[in-house]
């Protein structure tokens, strides 16, 4: 959990920008209840580095935290455009736009916190950890589940290691990708559900899997639904396809209910012949 933010001060203009009546950043963190430090560097202690995430426009101070193993985002402006962040998960550039989220976002993707997407009235859609692996096997052990989908790596280290990979560089490229579905009374994964980018295709596309001890409840319905709103209102997606296999006729049905329409068009992968079914998040009746 962040509680801290040290704000690292090079340029004069780190802090005017931070201070300025546009940057809400400094009252935002306080409401969430986080301690801010403002100072010039070097002095400042390292203590309860876990939680902490240090800010600088200082190419020196950066390399200093980095090499301290400490969390920090480097501050990009016009006084220090020649500044070399290399290795730097984040950037910041527009810090009269950043608030709260902004600075955890950055934290969290540095201390392997999962980022948190959504939750719906039963259950909590966040990013995938590799604590998530074992639970994902108990469920693809159901024939049913890989009937008509890919499964999982034999060796669940390959499937770990897939993960681990997926996180660095999916969810630290695009921000989203297949999530991990949690239902919100236990806490306990059901299932995974997102949108993501299929090689050779032009359109996202949703994918979803729910456990069968969960199925015939409207937990995919539930999901799915939240999971295109967010395509449509955060990653401002215009249209979302769903590959289906052919006689998946659950999968359909789900599809239909969900607003999707056949396209026609068919690809076949792995050997296997599949639909896609288009939804135009703007107007339901064209894909």
């Amino acid at each position: 959990m962040l509680k801290k933010v040290v704000i690292i001060v090079k340029e004069r203009i780190l802090l005017q920008n931070i201070i300025c009546k546009e940057s809400t950043l400094l009252d935002d963190l306080r409401e969430q209840g986080v301690e801010t430090i403002i100072g010039a560097g070097g002095e400042l202690p390292a203590e309860d580095m876990e939680n902490t995430l240090y800010i600088t426009d200082s190419e020196a101070e950066y390399r200093r935290l980095q090499q301290e193993g400490l969390y920090v985002l480097p501050y990009r402006h016009e006084e220090n455009a020649e500044a070399d962040f290399t290795g730097a998960l984040y950037v910041l550039e527009q810090i009269a736009e950043a608030d709260y989220e902004t600075v955890d976002m950055a934290y969290r993707r540095q201390a392997g916190i999962p980022w948190e997407i959504l939750e719906t009235r039963r259950c909590v859609i966040r990013e995938t950890t590799v604590e998530d692996v074992e639970a994902f096997y108990q469920i693809y052990a159901e024939r049913s589940i890989t009937e008509y989908m890919e499964n999982l790596f034999e060796d669940p280290e390959e499937e770990t290691a897939y993960t681990k990979d997926y996180i660095e560089r999916v969810y630290g490229f695009y921000g989203y990708g297949m999530w991990t579905v949690l239902e919100k009374e236990t806490g306990q994964v059901i299932g995974r559900a997102g949108v993501s980018w299929r090689e050779g295709f032009d359109l996202p596309e949703l994918g979803f899997v729910i456990g069968v001890p969960w199925q015939r409840q409207g937990y995919a319905y539930e999901v799915c639904s939240a999971i295109l709103d967010y395509a449509k209102e955060e990653l401002g997606m215009e249209r979302v396809q769903a590959l289906v296999m052919e006689g998946n006729q659950r999968s359909e049905m789900l599809c239909q209910k969900l607003g999707f329409l056949e396209s026609g068009e068919r690809a076949r992968l792995d050997g296997e012949m599949y639909m896609a079914w288009v939804k135009n998040l703007y107007h339901s009746d064209s894909v």
